[in-house]
């Protein structure tokens, strides 16, 4: 494949372990990297062209402490073409290049009010409000993936402890993928709070259910940039996310280079 064959040109003495996808707020991470190696994804065949504001569009290749990773610096949303599977190839080539593990970050609205915009939410479980998914038109058995615990439950036992070691509220539930680009009615919020949504945004779930088709292990973490509509009287806009999302980018990057730094790689 050319792209792998690219990738193991330009950074030849590294094997990545881990994958990380970098949603909104999140994207300081790569300032924890050393010896890093940026790439557009511009140079890489089958990598997606992110039109979202805040998605940086590079595949970065370096260390976070000992831990060999590959940090895919902004992702493609369904939104952007109508189709859902934009990560697939990103997440196949790097599963070739040796990663066992996918950690996703996103930005998201909070379902909970005492979840407030900063928090950080980990990923339970999902709820597929869109109901589409990027394994339709594949053939074979493989593509009746099982999703229970898609979220690995000793990676977010792992997550959890490395936040209480830093004195870190990190709070843990059910996000919902509402397919965007606009925001969620104050009625839709009211539904997905009955469903058991505890956060929702516009991301992630597709990649998940490419990762689990791939038998990557998946951990996930929101940053919380707001109130569900109808939660509070603050005008919902793209901008405003971005805003708080830069707000706690700092922290949240911080815990995160933590948790992938410890994680436990398997021989």
């Amino acid at each position: 494949m050319k792209t792998i064959d690219t990738l193991r040109q330009r950074a030849p003495n590294l094997q990545p372990r881990i994958a990380v996808v970098l949603g909104s707020g999140w994207g300081t991470l790569t300032e924890h990297l050393t010896s890093a190696i940026q790439i557009p994804y511009a140079e890489l065949a089958g990598f997606p062209q992110s039109g979202v504001a805040g998605h940086g569009g590079s595949l970065w290749l370096g260390q976070l402490g000992a831990q060999p990773v590959a940090v895919l610096s902004g992702r493609q949303h369904g939104y952007e073409t109508g189709a859902v599977d934009g990560m697939a190839e990103p997440l196949r080539v790097l599963k070739s290049l040796g990663c066992h593990t996918l950690v996703q970050t996103n930005a998201a609205g909070s379902l909970r009010p005492y979840m407030p915009p900063q928090s950080l939410m980990l990923l339970s479980d999902h709820i597929n409000f869109s109901q589409r998914s990027p394994l339709v038109g594949l053939g074979g058995s493989e593509r009746f993936v099982n999703m229970v615990d898609a979220y690995d439950p000793p990676l977010r036992a792992h997550a959890r402890r490395v936040a209480q070691k830093r004195g870190a509220t990190l709070f843990e539930g059910v996000y919902a993928w509402a397919f965007g680009p606009q925001f969620e009615t104050p009625a839709e919020i009211r539904m997905l709070r009955l469903l058991g949504a505890d956060a929702v945004g516009m991301s992630t779930v597709p990649e998940t259910i490419l990762a689990r088709h791939l038998g990557l292990r998946v951990l996930a973490l929101s940053f919380i940039t707001n109130l569900g509509a109808g939660m509070s009287a603050e005008d919902l806009s793209h901008a405003h996310t971005l805003q708080q999302a830069q707000l706690g980018s700092l922290s949240a990057s911080d815990l995160l280079a933590d948790i992938i730094a410890s994680i436990d790689t398997p021989s």
